[in-house]
């Protein structure tokens, strides 16, 4: 079994922690996770990584066992996660490498791309978005009118989410075996988000989420430019990016590996590591063995 490094970096006055495990001088995979949880999603895939890789998993602020800075102290936008992202990165010294995005984390990687476009060498994307067509319109009706009119007829329907039972329910929507998915996920992640203060952190990463859309055209002509290699590998029973996110990837990206996985839901790695990890294996082991 690898060994799995629980590091912590002061990142522009903020206490970051990440996993990292592997060699340092093999290709570099950072994981971006997403709401509500942390790099706690990628405990079981990195060691099954680490042999061949070198692979970082940063926790955003606000959640898992990073800072969460009251509002007042840090701006809570996507823009700023990507800079302490940025920021972390530069640190460590990594200039080049893949990135696995799924969730929040898909717009943080995307601005990563934007900024460095030539730093990427691969994609994988596990339901994260950069297309319209993924959005499932119950789930995200709700998020754009509370962006569109943040307030408290909009407030309540999105507060909701980070009730136990909606963070349940993001675990184990769309998934065939839910007895494979560990009950401490959605406990762990509740308690986390919930912390003192941290509600109006994530409210606001609600209200900006609508920011991500605009990027997308240049996230495509960024896919389009430098045909980066990508993997796409989707929980095909995601009631929040549904699969026609998925296959979007492939109208920009003709190459691009679709892979949908049948019972498996938003957190795919819960109830289909050994799936993912072969697709992740094969795909990264061709893609990182020419530049992007």
């Amino acid at each position: 079994m690898a060994e799995i490094r629980h590091q912590y970096a002061t990142v522009r006055g903020h206490r970051v922690l990440y996993r990292e495990a592997g060699p340092r001088e093999a290709p570099t995979l950072v994981l971006l996770h997403g709401f509500p949880t942390s790099s706690r999603m990628f405990r079981h895939l990195v060691p099954a990584l680490a042999d061949r890789f070198h692979v970082i998993a940063p926790d955003h602020l606000g959640f898992g066992r990073s800072d969460t800075p009251a509002v007042d102290e840090f701006t809570y936008t996507f823009d700023a996660l990507t800079d302490v992202t940025e920021a972390l990165l530069a640190q460590l010294g990594v200039t080049r490498y893949a990135i696995y995005v799924q969730d929040y984390g898909a717009p943080i990687g995307w601005r990563l791309a934007l900024r460095a476009p030539q730093a990427i060498t691969a994609v994988i994307t596990q339901n994260g978005n950069a297309y319209e067509d993924g959005f499932v319109p119950d789930f995200w009706k709700p998020v754009w009118a509370y962006a569109e009119d943040p307030g408290p007829a909009t407030e309540p329907a999105v507060r909701a989410a980070l009730s136990l039972d909606a963070i349940r329910w993001q675990y184990l929507h769309g998934v065939d075996r839910p007895e494979r998915v560990d009950p401490d996920t959605w406990t762990a992640d509740h308690r986390d988000v919930n912390r003192p203060g941290n509600d109006l952190a994530q409210l606001a990463l609600f209200r900006d989420y609508a920011s991500n859309r605009p990027l997308y055209p240049r996230v495509h002509a960024w896919f389009r430019e430098r045909r980066v290699p990508l993997l796409a590998v989707w929980g095909a029973g995601d009631e929040i990016f549904g699969p026609d996110g998925a296959r979007a990837f492939a109208r920009d990206l003709p190459d691009a590996e679709i892979r949908l996985v049948r019972g498996g839901g938003h957190f795919l790695l819960e109830s289909h590591l050994d799936t993912v990890a072969g697709h992740l294996r094969g795909f990264l082991t061709t893609a990182t063995a020419s530049p992007a």
